[in-house]
């Protein structure tokens, strides 16, 4: 997969914004709040050829709407994670916590269930912007402390890049962000709000399943060893639990 390594574009240029919503009312309004924040919107109301569309737009964030005609919003989500790692913010008009879930498991970063404020809608871009450009963000010099971790995960600071065993692994920013808080103090525990307002950036709790998917997410991506790197503290949330590696 390859990795969403984009820089920040210079001052004069806006934020790209990539939206795939067929409800008209809807799109007119996402396209209004966001145009105020100075976002350049790119709009289509399906998802045919959407991935041309990836590479040829190069967006910033990606809001996916889950019910689109023909091919449906999680279909392309995966789509998406199986090339990309841009930010995805799904909309959903569905109240069912099983396809929340899954849009977080197939790799979406967040969503939001219609009907939805248009100033939350925003906040929730801003917040992707941001962690995204602070993971990309290099300023040519390498900083005092050169990695966190001890044990089998390591977090390389001026790389931004998070390794197992040595080797790198492939994470959204967000999942770098989640890893990178973890492994900063090892045993300690973080509760899922903490996590909400450090990681996503947000000031109040979306939802505990937001965290727990991710997580869940995260261990996979950490191999059979997932549990036991990050474990549940009961009552409270996780924490990165050190292990040292045997190898080279």
């Amino acid at each position: 997969m390859t990795e969403y390594t984009k820089k920040r574009p210079p001052a004069a240029n806006p934020f790209k914004i990539l939206l795939v919503e067929d409800e008209e009312s809807t799109a007119r309004m996402i396209h209004y709040y966001l145009s105020q924040e100075q976002f350049d919107l790119l709009h289509k109301d399906n998802g045919v050829g959407l991935l041309d569309t990836l590479d040829g737009f190069q967006p910033d964030v990606i809001i996916l709407d889950i019910m689109l005609p023909g091919i449906d919003g999680l279909q392309l989500c995966r789509q998406i994670r199986g090339r990309s790692t841009v930010p995805i913010l799904m909309l959903t008009a569905r109240s069912l916590d099983i396809d929340k879930v899954t849009a977080l498991e197939i790799g979406a970063d967040d969503y939001l269930t219609k009907p939805f404020s248009p100033t939350e809608l925003v906040a929730r871009v801003k917040a992707m912007v941001r962690r995204t450009y602070q993971f990309n963000q290099s300023n040519g010099q390498s900083p005092v402390e050169e990695f966190i971790g001890s044990g089998r995960v390591k977090i390389h600071l001026s790389r931004h890049l998070a390794t197992l065993d040595g080797q790198p692994l492939t994470l959204t920013p967000l999942e770098y962000k989640l890893l990178a808080t973890l492994v900063q103090h090892p045993g300690w525990a973080y509760s899922r709000d903490h996590l909400l307002e450090k990681v996503w950036g947000y000031e109040e709790g979306v939802g505990a399943e937001t965290v727990t998917v991710h997580v869940g997410n995260l261990r996979k991506k950490l191999g059979v060893d997932g549990e036991s790197l990050i474990r549940t503290v009961r009552g409270i949330g996780y924490a990165y639990q050190e292990a040292e590696w045997d190898g080279d």
